[in-house]
């Protein structure tokens, strides 16, 4: 059986909350009950939404908690040659084209690119990934079988036309590059699972396992982030966010006399973890 590689992949745009922990901390027990792996990628692929001192802040926050990844950081920022090299790979193979379509042109289409318009070179254009008229089926970890016609997303922007690569794009390369075979994540981004695999597909990547957690949302059904006043994860109470994280996920705590020391819970809850145990909630769970 391969060895287990899993990550941990924060977007920077402000210090980690109460939502963020869960995720990290689902990833680093999934892959420490394996004897896995555990890496750590600081996804910084746009600018103008982050927090400058966030990839910085980040893994203090993780390393208070106990959660220490192996090898180094990766920063997303860094990769860019790696992705070009894939964007010409699917040139090659005919499966991109330049788009030059403004947000008020799709407004007709209901906002999907459905082969809508194709750009000259030598105007500003996105990169779109030509997608089919396909149904994409995958089996997650928690949420079971999961599928999406890919025609309701349309053709996706791989790099967009300030030049910034796109998430999709990003995210499949990384993986792969890393040796990614299981991704753990939010519920938010299991409908970009389909089109991921699609990608997956077009370059000859073998897909991961996935396995999506529930989110945590106010009480107006928002996901906890800093856009909706999420707070900061308070570093004088680390042991009290981990056992509060792993009554979230319904996994059983570690005994009184463990409460105290991060050490201690990590080690009790890596050795209990039991993915039957987490919650198939689609709606999410008010904190």
């Amino acid at each position: 059986m391969p060895h287990y590689i899993g990550r941990f992949a924060p977007t920077p745009t402000g210090p980690l909350h109460f939502g963020s922990l869960v995720a990290a901390l689902a990833s680093y027990l999934d892959a420490k009950s394996h004897n896995g792996t555990w890496l750590l990628r600081i996804e910084d692929l746009d600018p103008p939404r982050e927090d400058k001192a966030a990839s910085t802040l980040i893994p203090k926050q993780l390393l208070k908690h106990g959660l220490k990844w192996d090898g180094d950081i990766e920063f997303q920022s860094h990769h860019g040659t790696r992705y070009e090299r894939y964007l010409a790979q699917l040139k090659e193979q005919g499966l991109l084209f330049p788009c030059g379509c403004s947000r008020k042109t799709l407004a007709a289409h209901q906002g999907l690119h459905h082969g809508n318009c194709h750009s000259a070179l030598d105007k500003p254009h996105a990169w779109r990934l030509v997608t089919p008229d396909e149904k994409w089926q995958f089996n997650d970890a928690v949420y079971g079988d999961n599928s999406q016609e890919l025609a309701q997303v349309g053709d996706q922007v791989l790099k967009r036309k300030d030049g910034l690569y796109a998430y999709q794009l990003a995210v499949v390369v990384d993986d792969y590059e890393s040796g990614i075979n299981h991704v753990v994540r939010g519920l938010d981004l299991l409908d970009n699972t389909p089109r991921q695999l699609y990608l997956m597909q077009c370059l000859g990547i073998k897909a991961p396992h996935y396995l999506h957690i529930p989110l945590i949302t106010n009480e107006s059904g928002q996901k906890l982030s800093k856009q909706n006043q999420a707070q900061a994860l308070d570093l004088h109470s680390v042991a009290d966010n981990l056992l509060a994280a792993l009554r979230f996920l319904r996994q059983t705590t570690p005994p009184m006399n463990m409460q105290q020391d991060t050490a201690s819970i990590l080690n009790w809850a890596t050795q209990h973890w039991q993915v039957s145990k987490i919650p198939a909630l689609k709606d999410g769970l008010i904190l």
